[in-house]
C-alpha cells in the first residue's frame, strides 16, 4: 500500500515513523524548515520510553509531481484543511480514499468536496505526539484511532487501513458510528486543549492538580450536553472519565493547541470550542465555561499574559468555573503548584 500523509507536523511525522516499514509512504507538505531537514538528516523517532531511532522518509512540496496513493492520509490543523483536500484531489488514485484524523469538526465535509463523498473517510485518534524541533517526534502517549466506514467509500481500502495502523502499533478500530466518535474526540479536546494553551502545561497536569481536573470535568460535560442535543448519542460513556483517561496516558504531551501557542501559530481553538459554541447556539443551549476558554485562548493567541487573564476573569463571577479558572490560573503563575 501507498500512503500520502498530508502535513508535517507532530502528528503526520508519528504515523509516517511508524508507519514506513509496513508500507512506501511519502509526506506532503509546505513546512521548508522541516522539509530540508527531513531530506538531510532524515526521520528521529522517539519513543514514550525515550529511544531515539533515526528514519529516512519521503517528503516533497510538489503534490502534482507525486505518484498516486492509495490513502491520503490528512494530518494537517483544521484551518489548512481546505489546502490539504487540494493536494489529495492530486495525489489520490481513482479507488483511493482520503482519510482525516484532525481535530474539530466539519473537515469530512471539505474534504468530500474536493475528493468527492466516495473517497473522504471521517476519523480520530487520540495518539499524542509532540515536535521537540524540526526533524525530531516524540510519541507522547498511545491513544486509540477510529476510522469511519461510509457506505459510498472502498469499505476493503477502510478495512486494510485499520490493519496496516494495528500492525504499526496504533490500537485502531473500524466503527459505524462514526459520529460519536467524532464528537468523543471533540468533547475531549475541548476539554483539554484550551486549559492547557492557557495555563501553559502538559497535559498531565490536568489529570494530577484537583482544581484543574474540576475544570476539565466541567469543560467535557458542557460539549457533551451539546452533543446530546445535536442527537449524537454518548450512551453511558463519562465525558470527564474521557477526558481524564487520555489526559493520564498522554500525560508527557504537550498539546497541539499549546504547542502552537508557543510557536505563536494559530491554534484550532474555532475548531473545537468554537465548534461547541456555535452548535449550543443552534439548540439554544448556553456554554458559558467553553465561551469563556475560547475567549480566553483568543487572547492569549493577541499576546495577552497571564495577568491580563486573571484580570478580566476577577470581573466575571457567573459560574464557580470562572472563579476556579482564575485560582488555577493564578497559581501557575506564581508558581505555587
Amino acid at each position: 500500500m501507498r500512503i500520502g500523509i498530508v502535513g508535517i507536523g507532530a502528528l503526520g511525522c508519528l504515523f509516517a515513523a511508524r508507519l514506513h516499514m509496513l508500507a512506501e509512504v511519502v509526506m506532503f507538505g509546505h513546512w521548508q524548515e522541516q522539509i530540508q531537514t527531513l531530506r538531510n538528516e532524515g526521520l528521529t523517532y522517539v519513543d514514550p520510553d525515550g529511544k531515539r531511532r533515526q528514519i529516512a522518509v519521503q517528503v516533497t512540496d510538489q503534490p502534482a509531481s507525486a505518484d498516486p496513493v492509495s490513502v491520503a492520509l490528512i494530518l494537517v490543523k483544521s484551518y489548512q484543511t481546505q489546502s490539504a483536500a487540494e493536494i489529495a484531489s492530486h495525489i489520490l488514485e481513482s479507488n483511493g480514499i482520503a482519510l482525516t484524523l484532525q481535530n474539530g469538526l466539519g473537515n469530512v465535509e471539505t474534504i468530500a468536496a474536493a475528493v468527492g463523498s466516495e473517497r473522504a473517510v471521517p476519523g480520530a485518534t487520540t495518539e499524542g505526539a509532540t515536535l521537540e524541533q524540526p526533524g525530531v517526534v516524540r510519541h507522547a502517549g498511545a491513544g486509540t484511532t477510529y476510522l469511519g466506514n461510509p457506505q459510498a467509500v472502498n469499505q476493503e481500502l477502510v478495512k486494510a487501513t485499520a490493519t496496516l495502523f494495528n500492525r504499526a502499533g496504533f490500537q485502531t478500530a473500524v466503527s459505524e458510528s462514526v459520529d460519536t466518535v467524532l464528537w468523543h474526540k471533540l468533547i475531549i479536546n475541548a476539554a483539554i486543549n484550551p486549559l492547557t494553551a492557557i495555563l501553559d502545561v502538559p497535559n498531565g497536569f490536568l489529570a494530577e492538580d484537583s482544581a484543574a481536573r474540576r475544570l476539565m470535568t466541567a469543560a467535557a460535560q458542557e460539549a457533551a450536553q451539546v452533543a446530546q442535543a445535536q442527537g449524537i448519542a454518548i450512551g453511558n460513556d463519562d465525558p470527564g472519565g474521557m477526558a481524564l483517561d487520555v489526559a493520564r496516558r498522554t500525560a508527557q504531551n504537550s498539546s497541539s493547541m499549546r504547542q502552537d501557542m508557543r510557536g505563536g501559530r494559530p491554534t484550532e481553538i474555532e475548531a473545537i470550542s468554537g465548534s461547541v459554541v456555535r452548535l449550543g447556539r443552534t439548540c439554544n443551549m448556553s456554554t458559558p465555561f467553553t465561551q469563556m476558554l475560547l475567549q480566553m485562548v483568543r487572547l492569549r493567541q493577541e499576546g495577552a499574559t497571564h495577568q491580563e487573564l486573571l484580570k478580566i476573569l476577577g470581573q466575571e463571577e457567573t459560574i464557580p468555573q470562572f472563579s476556579l479558572l482564575r485560582q488555577v490560573l493564578q497559581e501557575v503563575s506564581d508558581g505555587s503548584l
